[in-house]
């Protein structure tokens, strides 16, 4: 993120698709002269209960590949691995959920692949490096990532925040672009079901 200009950020926020939709959000400004870690240390700078969570979905994953290859016998035992990772991610998402900090607790206004666009009760200059958790209560999980300040624009007493992710792990960002597809999944068979009963 380093080296590129605050208009290139912008383009790259909006190269994801977004989604007007209130997520919890924690906030948290990091101290002057904070270095970004690398991606691949990022797991170092997170609550111990994102690694735990990780892990658990990355074994998940491992566990079901073998089964694509097995044909349809394997279609009942990888239904029953299913329920049983869903299970899995209900207790983790319980776990997570613990992280929330209500003194750092803000809502979204959008989300997506990208970045944020978060309602604050101060202003933040651009380039100001935020610690974030978000909490995605319908997908059962949590991300912890860094972003940054990218636009601040007044809305009636509250400051919209506009963050781009500059440190965030793949399958985080995957999540991501995940939720706000099914969210938006969601709104279009509600609005379509909404119009059908008028």
């Amino acid at each position: 993120m380093h080296g590129i200009s605050l208009e290139e950020k912008q383009q790259q926020f909006n190269e994801f698709f977004t989604i007007e939709h209130a997520i919890r959000v924690n906030f948290k400004t990091v101290a002057a002269g904070f270095t970004l870690p690398d991606v691949d240390d990022l797991g170092d700078h997170m609550p111990y209960a994102f690694r735990v969570a990780s892990e658990a979905t990355a074994i998940d994953a491992q566990a079901l590949r073998p089964l694509r290859n097995m044909g349809e016998h394997a279609v009942e035992l990888a239904n029953f691995l299913n329920a049983q990772s869903r299970k899995i991610d209900l207790l983790m998402s319980l776990v997570l959920q613990q992280q929330d900090d209500p003194s750092l607790a803000y809502e979204s206004v959008m989300f997506g692949g990208g970045g944020i666009i978060v309602k604050c009760d101060e202003a933040y200059e651009p380039e100001q490096i935020i610690e974030l958790k978000l909490f995605l209560k319908e997908e059962a999980s949590a991300i912890f990532c860094y972003g940054e300040v990218i636009e601040c624009q007044q809305v009636g007493e509250q400051y919209h925040v506009s963050l781009i992710y500059n440190c965030i792990r793949e399958e985080d960002q995957d999540l991501l672009v995940r939720a706000s597809l099914h969210l938006q999944t969601a709104q279009l068979r509600k609005r379509a079901k909404q119009q059908k009963n008028d």
